[in-house]
């Protein structure tokens, strides 16, 4: 007998210890949806946008790119020296060939930073030279000939509407006098599109920034309070989250006696059905975005990552026009120094291409293989050299962890990234590989860059540089640490492990996910107000 009055006795207690966590718990679970239900708001609606503003009302352009097309060697009737001659400039940083508007110039860097374009034809200076090449392109990549241009600017930082995923500084912006008063970005040091915002993408880009990203406290404090006050509310909400699948899930029983007895209707029964699983989303994205807030700590400097040694023109005896290659491939030309000799960096088209037809049989899908072959040619002595775009790309990954002025940084994340990094003297180089297009999340399409080299170092992190020899700069750094930050975003916060499903349907997902969050928040805040 005395076993089964402990039993009650034991049982009283027990009601009474789980009424006392049912009574704080439901207490608290008030006070931290009450706390966060603002910030829920904000990131939930403009969560919403961001499937729209990426997908859903994507606007389209003519052209996202410039074709490589063969350049005819009858059309450089100057050589570099000669034009640099004839316009007095003794020192350089690079070249490059560019045509457009039905002529063909090399456009020069000078130390200062500066681009200058001369007639590859005659050699004479083409006044305002950037400017006017930035407008063609821009055009070019609209396909829009006849809109006047309302204003042009050149963009040397990272803005509200230019973000830091665009890569690409200094550019020139664009806004043209069109319906959609489209703003386009151009970088015309390599020719490329950075962005393009018509009237709709600045609006869905101004709501994302402040109410996602929280950029309206910028004005009020700095960067790491921002994030401070972000990861702290991220983790009540988690928080808040873990509370209801504690009330409704793990101890559902207990508290489903008192519901029995006093029945909840309503918006109520609506609130605590489906939080359990709205939950679980919730903490997903509280984790996941709290975690990658973690990475923003630093500015971003990725795009001051580049080696640019200053050339002389007497240094450089072989004309470019009188190189040994196969002219008949010929794309583009740069120049580069490696272990003190100067080379001829020349881009060619392969000499097999391969024809793709989708099987619709339309025309317009009939393509050549856009892959190039790189060449490295002596420029005092006019011969090929072999091998020598990986001996390259290891100098720059040396130069970017050794050679960078103290202070420097580098991108450390899938797509963001923020600490120094070692030299890599005495480390071995575990893998190499070319990477021609965005094949990876370890190397995605965010990073805009392409082709690259991949080098992987045996360091404790697997530190993995991806270099562009192209325009000797760093693309991304990746380490185990950031592999880990990137997989948990991507998984958790855009719900990628549902690829398979197709961009539609996971887009989708995301959207009801992220609108099953704000329609609980919203109960649960109507519930408090009835009360």
């Amino acid at each position: 007998m005395s076993k089964e009055k402990n039993k009650k006795i034991s049982k009283k207690k027990d009601s009474k210890f789980i009424k006392k966590i049912k009574q704080h718990m439901y207490k608290w679970h008030r006070v931290i949806g009450l706390i966060t239900i603002i910030p829920v708001i904000f990131w939930t609606l403009s969560g919403l946008m961001h499937p729209f503003m990426a997908h859903f009302f994507k606007p389209e352009i003519a052209h996202d790119k410039i074709e490589q097309q063969v350049i005819d060697k009858n059309k450089l009737q100057f050589s570099i020296q000669e034009v640099l001659k004839q316009n007095s400039i003794n020192d350089f940083k690079n070249f490059r060939i560019v045509s457009f508007n039905n002529a063909t110039y090399y456009q020069v860097k000078l130390i200062p930073g500066d681009l200058l374009y001369f007639d590859a034809s005659n050699g004479k200076k083409l006044e305002n030279g950037d400017q006017k090449y930035a407008e063609w392109l821009s055009r070019y990549f609209l396909d829009d000939q006849k809109s006047p241009v309302k204003k042009i600017e050149v963009v040397t930082e990272f803005t509200s509407q230019y973000k830091y995923v665009n890569r690409y500084l200094p550019v020139y912006k664009l806004s043209f006098d069109r319906p959609d008063a489209m703003q386009i970005y151009v970088e015309t040091l390599s020719g490329k599109l950075a962005t393009y915002n018509p009237a709709s993408r600045q609006f869905f880009i101004w709501f994302f920034d402040t109410f996602h990203n929280w950029s309206f406290m910028d004005a009020i404090t700095n960067n790491s309070i921002r994030i401070i006050t972000m990861i702290f509310l991220l983790s009540v909400i988690g928080f808040s989250a873990l509370s209801g699948i504690l009330i409704y899930g793990l101890l559902w029983k207990q508290f489903k006696k008192t519901d029995s007895a006093q029945p909840k209707k309503g918006l109520r029964k609506y609130h605590r059905q489906i939080g359990i699983w709205v939950s679980l989303f919730t903490l997903t994205f509280a984790f996941s975005g709290a975690y990658h807030a973690t990475t923003k700590w630093s500015p971003y400097t990725l795009s001051q990552m580049v080696y640019e040694p200053t050339f002389s023109t007497k240094e450089i005896p072989v004309a470019n026009n009188n190189l040994n290659l196969d002219w008949n491939r010929f794309e583009n030309i740069g120049i580069i120094m490696l272990n003190d000799t100067i080379y001829y960096r020349c881009q060619l088209t392969e000499k097999e291409t391969r024809k793709f037809r989708k099987p619709t049989g339309d025309s317009k899908w009939n393509k050549k293989d856009s892959k190039s072959e790189v060449v490295y040619i002596n420029a005092a002595t006019n011969q090929i050299v072999p091998d020598i775009d990986l001996q390259y790309a290891e100098f720059l990954a040396y130069y970017f962890t050794d050679g960078t002025p103290k202070g420097a940084c580098c991108e450390m994340d899938v797509s963001s990234g923020e600490e120094p990094h070692p030299a890599l003297e005495n480390v071995k180089l575990a893998e190499s590989k070319v990477l021609t297009d965005f094949e990876s999340r370890e190397y995605g399409f965010v990073n805009k860059r392409l082709p690259v080299i991949k080098l992987t170092y045996d360091t404790p992190e697997k530190t993995s540089y991806f270099i562009e020899t192209a325009t000797s700069r760093l693309a991304a750094v990746v380490t185990t640490s950031d592999k880990v930050e990137g997989y948990s975003f991507a998984i958790l916060h855009k719900f990628l492990f549902m690829d398979w499903a197709g961009k539609n349907i996971r887009d989708l997902a995301t959207v009801l996910a992220a609108l099953s969050i704000l329609i609980v928040s919203v109960l649960g805040f109507i519930l408090f107000l009835k009360k």
